[in-house]
């Protein structure tokens, strides 16, 4: 059976060339970087060499880069790491209802402790209101924290807009950026962003391997001790292998960025408008132009999403219904929950999330299967009745006029 793989905002293969460069990081070069001799200063230079590739990606210092065993760490340092160098002069923290858990559990498990957290409501597009963000800073405020684009729906947000605001009120800025990394130009400084997350996995490099950008000069406080490695903020031997790759998958991801941006949303689009017109009542959730080239988030009225994908699965279709991190958990998508879509669609929500190595082939095959599938269990289908009085053709329209007020 032939497998197709949608779910890169999961995880994403390796990629040869980073595979290639790390194969002699377990062998020959297999050196502490920490220590002093000749295998560590072999090893240690290849280190400063990733740091400076991931620097490059987002427009940073090389001095600037920190790395972490991935994205949630990076999150936990970036928001717990400023509670607690800030907390004399404020213990208030503003984010959005619609952050990755990395990010929610960990303002979460701040409010445990002692801080006050505004979670901002987004707009039916995802999208959250930048007056509201400003309404929402007071003298207590120390830390704001927006991804820069969301991992279920792909909407991306006003970054560059958000850190003016920040800058104005003194408040410091950080930046979940881990599905932005490798498909949207990203640029720290013109952003005006204090601290910034970017996770290997996502961009063809291993999972278990990541970077938090610090702006120099900031206080922060780390939460893994024992050791000097990287500036004091982050104690542990160095997972050499895991970044030489993020090191060269960053590489990778500059240097073919508007390529694969183009290449992706085409491909997006294609899957999209396939789908679209072969099926009825289909939603498109997110932001219709603010969103990023390779995602695409739908709910399908009168089918179960968990039994939409497996089906899907059994034809060797990898999607997910959001969230790689919180699939297992219970209850619906806290994204989709919070952009106001009504509870019948919410359970019938799938993402697709294409990849650089995805093609048109593929998309008109996933369309084929996808279509089929709809109608078959549509037709075994319970949810297709009279929603008291609703005609069914006429359902998801009323909901999603439901939703837009």
């Amino acid at each position: 059976m032939k497998r197709i793989y949608f779910d890169n905002n999961a995880t994403t293969p390796v990629e040869e060339e980073v595979m290639a460069a790390m194969l002699p990081f377990f062998t020959d070069n297999f050196g502490n970087p920490s220590s002093l001799h000749w295998a560590g200063r072999e090893v240690k230079q290849v280190v400063d060499d990733a740091r400076a590739e991931v620097a490059a990606l987002i427009g940073a210092r090389s001095d600037e880069i920190v790395f972490t065993g991935g994205g949630s760490e990076g999150d936990n340092l970036a928001i717990i790491g400023s509670c607690e160098a800030l907390r004399a002069g404020g213990r208030h923290i503003i984010t959005t209802a619609v952050e990755h858990p990395a990010v929610l559990d960990t303002c979460r498990w701040c409010e445990k402790n002692g801080f006050r957290v505004t979670f901002l409501p987004v707009d039916r597009r995802g999208m959250i209101n930048l007056r509201q963000l400003e309404r929402a800073i007071d003298h207590d405020t120390i830390l704001i924290s927006v991804m820069w684009a969301n991992n279920e729906t792909g909407t991306i947000f006003p970054i560059a807009e958000i850190g003016e605001i920040a800058s104005r009120y003194g408040v410091r800025f950080h930046c979940d950026a881990v599905q932005a990394a490798g498909k949207l130009a990203l640029d720290v400084n013109a952003a005006g962003v204090d601290l910034l997350t970017i996770s290997g996995h996502k961009i063809g490099a291993p999972k278990g391997i990541g970077a938090l950008y610090v702006r120099r000069g900031l206080e922060l406080c780390p939460h893994i001790h024992g050791g000097h490695q990287e500036y004091g903020l982050r104690a542990g031997t160095h997972n050499v292998p895991g970044i030489v790759g993020l090191g060269v998958a960053c590489r990778l991801a500059r240097t073919r960025l508007a390529e694969d941006a183009d290449t992706l949303a085409a491909l997006r689009d294609r899957l999209q408008q396939g789908i679209t017109q072969r099926v009825e009542h289909v939603q498109v959730n997110g932001h219709p132009e603010q969103r990023l080239p390779g995602t695409l988030n739908i709910s399908v009225a009168f089918v179960e999403g968990e039994g939409l994908l497996l089906h899907l699965d059994m034809h060797g279709i990898a999607a997910s219904s959001g969230s790689a991190c919180s699939s297992g958990s219970e209850g619906a998508s806290h994204v989709l929950r919070a952009m106001g879509v009504k509870d019948d669609l919410l359970q019938s929500s799938i993402r697709f999330s294409l990849g650089r190595h995805n093609t048109a082939a593929e998309v008109d095959e996933v369309v084929a299967v996808f279509a089929d599938v709809v109608a078959r269990l549509r037709a075994m289908s319970p949810m297709l009745m009279d929603f008291n009085g609703i005609e069914c053709d006429t359902y998801v329209e009323c909901a999603i006029e439901e939703d837009h007020h």
